[in-house]
């Protein structure tokens, strides 16, 4: 399958853009300096409809297709990182999960002001001692039977969207039990922030994406009620890796978005910046690496897209099948990733010892785009789960 953007995708792509430029390229680097959550600036993407893109109307979301998302992704990571994945986490694992897994009554509760971008969730996976390998989990839920109560110890790191003023819950994997067959049963808990016992540690000190929010979370003896169980008692873990399919389409076009921001400022630099009486574009040595910049972003966007247009596809019943999608997904993220790092690269090299200051947009773009490779599934992982769906008995 081929992805052609149709034309409401390309008029969709300017008005994202324009908010983009208008409302976070004038202040990105200062509030990157500070280390600032812009809460009045998300909150103006959920005006926009970017956080309710994909969810019912029932909601008061767009019902629209998971490219637009994408598209949306892209855009914004174009100007920043962290405010692209801000909004990727936001709908991937804060919204979606929801609507994937919840019960209606946990959809009404939650979802009208997730999707409007008043309040943000998280999703709580990744432990100290539990990443990749998402069944190391050690969290812990037990039900209090009498109560009616789940009470959930543990911690949990690496959470974005967690401890922002407008954080209205966190989704979290912990064990509820024990097997047959001696292994854990892994299950997915709502808790409400606020609740007592439900820990926001500060924010990390991070190399970048130094505007999104991202926090440990620790849990001593939290408490929510029995109906805090999303989905199936035991199908967590399954759970959790339908929700990582639809995030490594939506992190490739997140890097899709930092690829094309290097293309765009290499051109314009090696246009204005001269040596020895010639602009640096007409070396060949600077004009053959931009001209890899330009080739990285059309593969990656190509790759990226057809993966969206798969999951597309499927939701509409369109026969594609779960290891198509989750090949396509994979493929999608590795490339575009390691991509990513590449072209940050080479766009620092162009710009040389001024690529070099932070006052330059490509230093950010250099320390944001390292993270891409890991989160939502590593380069490893991405390429284990490739060399399975090709059928090789990769352990």
């Amino acid at each position: 399958m081929v992805a052609m953007l149709s034309k409401e995708h390309e008029d969709f792509r300017r008005v994202v853009r324009e908010f983009a430029e208008s409302r976070i390229a004038p202040h990105v680097a200062q509030w990157d300096s500070d280390h600032h959550f812009p809460v009045d600036v998300v909150q103006e993407m959920g005006e926009l409809g970017l956080f309710g893109i994909t969810a019912p109307q029932e909601f008061g979301g767009a019902d629209g297709d998971f490219t637009s998302l994408c598209v949306a992704i892209e855009e914004l990571g174009r100007v920043d990182q962290a405010l692209g994945v801000t909004l990727e986490a936001a709908v991937g694992l804060g919204i979606n999960p929801l609507l994937t897994f919840g019960t209606q009554e946990q959809k009404e509760r939650w979802l009208p002001d997730l999707v409007a971008g008043r309040t943000l969730a998280g999703f709580g996976l990744t432990e100290p001692g539990a990443g990749s390998d998402a069944g190391a989990t050690s969290t812990r839920a037990v039900l209090d039977e009498t109560a009616g109560e789940w009470v959930v110890d543990g911690a949990k790191q690496f959470i974005t969207n967690s401890g922002s003023e407008i954080t209205s819950l966190v989704t979290v994997t912990a064990r509820t039990g024990t097997r047959e067959d001696g292994s854990a049963e892994i299950s997915t808990i709502t808790i409400p922030s606020g609740t007592p016992g439900f820990i926001v540690e500060p924010a990390y000190d991070k190399l970048g994406w130094n505007i999104s929010d991202t926090h440990p979370l620790t849990f001593q003896g939290a408490r929510v009620p029995q109906d805090h169980l999303l989905g199936e008692r035991g199908r967590g873990y399954a759970q959790f890796l339908a929700t990582l399919d639809d995030g490594r389409i939506a992190i490739a076009a997140l890097a899709v978005g930092c690829i094309q921001a290097c293309l765009e400022h290499c051109v314009s630099y090696a246009g204005e910046r001269t040596t020895f009486g010639k602009p640096i574009g007409a070396k060949q040595g600077v004009a053959f690496q931009i001209a890899d910049l330009a080739t990285m972003a059309d593969v990656g966007r190509a790759i990226t897209y057809r993966a969206a247009a798969l999951k597309d596809a499927a939701l509409k019943g369109g026969g594609v099948s779960g290891a198509e999608l989750k090949q396509a997904a994979s493929v999608a993220k590795l490339y575009t990733s390691e991509a990513a790092v590449s072209a940050t690269r080479i766009a620092t090299q162009v710009f040389g010892g001024y690529g070099f200051m932070e006052e330059y947009p490509v230093a950010r773009f250099y320390r944001d785009a390292k993270i891409l490779e890991i989160g939502e599934g590593t380069s490893e992982v991405q390429r284990m789960l490739i060399a399975r769906g090709l059928g090789l008995p990769v352990e």
